[in-house]
């Protein structure tokens, strides 16, 4: 019997063992970067980017803290972003004085992420860098700094691997492009 997301399933772009072999090299230049910091705030971004923060963390050798923050501008099934962000949950713990580095699955539009790196900012961190799986540049309206990319893909609509699709699939353990055809099906 195939799996539910099957159906739905186009292509697989970047498959597991690409995906993990990635992960422990941003792991590795992490921590590199940050050897000689002894306080280091990863803040992940829900809920797309539990699984490579989960994962991500298992690479860093420097003793750091992590915090979650979710932030939302992307309608239901929507392939677009909003300018309009809002916080649906704030972090738990000040920024004040600490080496920040956000975690995030996907960078599109760069909109979201240029919101939450400025009023991160305002709470005046050590330093501030952006660390994403995924970067879309092509659909990029906003620039902002990445320090450290996963992966540039084309602008396609993906889920797997934290990412969903409406909601659904965030355990596949690869990327996927979506069958739109497929999904406009079922819509």
């Amino acid at each position: 019997m195939p799996a539910p997301y099957e159906k739905y399933l186009k292509e697989i772009m970047i498959d597991t063992e690409t995906l993990h072999q990635r992960v422990a090299e941003l792991g590795a230049v992490i921590s590199s970067d940050y050897a000689d910091c002894d306080a280091l705030l990863l803040i992940c971004i829900l809920k797309g980017g539990v699984m490579f923060l989960t994962d991500l963390t298992r690479h860093i050798t420097v003793p750091h803290e992590i915090d979650f923050m979710a932030v939302s501008s992307y309608g239901k099934g929507a392939r677009s972003t909003t300018k309009n962000v809002r916080i649906v949950m704030d972090l738990s713990i000040s920024l004040a004085g600490k080496h920040v580095l956000i975690v995030e699955d996907i960078i599109d539009s760069g909109y979201t992420l240029d919101f939450v790196m400025r009023m991160l900012q305002s709470r005046q961190p050590a330093s501030l860098r952006l660390c994403t799986l995924l970067n879309k540049q092509s659909r990029r309206e906003v620039q902002i700094p990445i320090h450290y990319v996963g992966f540039e893909i084309e602008d396609k609509f993906v889920f797997g691997y934290g990412l969903d699709l409406d909601e659904k699939f965030r355990n596949v353990p690869f990327i996927g492009v979506v069958d739109l055809d497929a999904l406009k099906a079922d819509s």
